[in-house]
């Protein structure tokens, strides 16, 4: 009798495993050959008495381009015209870094246009007062 568990590992409902080890077990997932969206890792384990047990981990692929929005939000209840912005760059591969495409334009937030305007509010009222007081 084998004194370890076995590890069988699933992705989604496949009922083909990934593999089985014994464990412990040191395993690399590559997402490469997957679709984008959501997945479950399922990981079954049996101890050599045969009893079961069973891990479901939910997790996202996102292999292709990345997708940034400006203009709508996940959910959001709108209405009229909306300007979207949208911009979809890839990641490079994991072993440099990509600077072209990777950052994603973006509109200046309101609150930039607030404290600029109180600035310049602020700014002709200290011109007023001290033109006043010179004079």
């Amino acid at each position: 009798m084998e004194d370890k568990s076995t590890v069988i590992i699933f992705i989604d409902d496949d009922e083909k495993p990934v593999g089985e080890f014994a464990s412990p077990v040191n395993f690399e997932l590559d997402t490469r050959k997957m679709v984008d969206g959501k997945h479950v890792l399922k990981i079954v384990s049996k101890d050599p008495t045969g009893k079961e047990g069973v891990r479901m981990i939910p997790f996202e692929v996102r292999n292709g381009p990345a997708i940034a929005i400006e203009g709508i939000g996940e959910n959001a209840v709108v209405d009229g015209v909306i300007p979207l912005m949208i911009n979809a760059y890839r990641k490079g591969d994991q072993k440099k870094f990509l600077i072209t495409g990777s950052e994603s334009p973006q509109s200046i937030p309101a609150l930039f246009w607030i404290l600029l305007i109180g600035f310049a509010g602020w700014l002709v009222y200290y011109l007023i007062t001290y033109l006043a007081v010179e004079e």
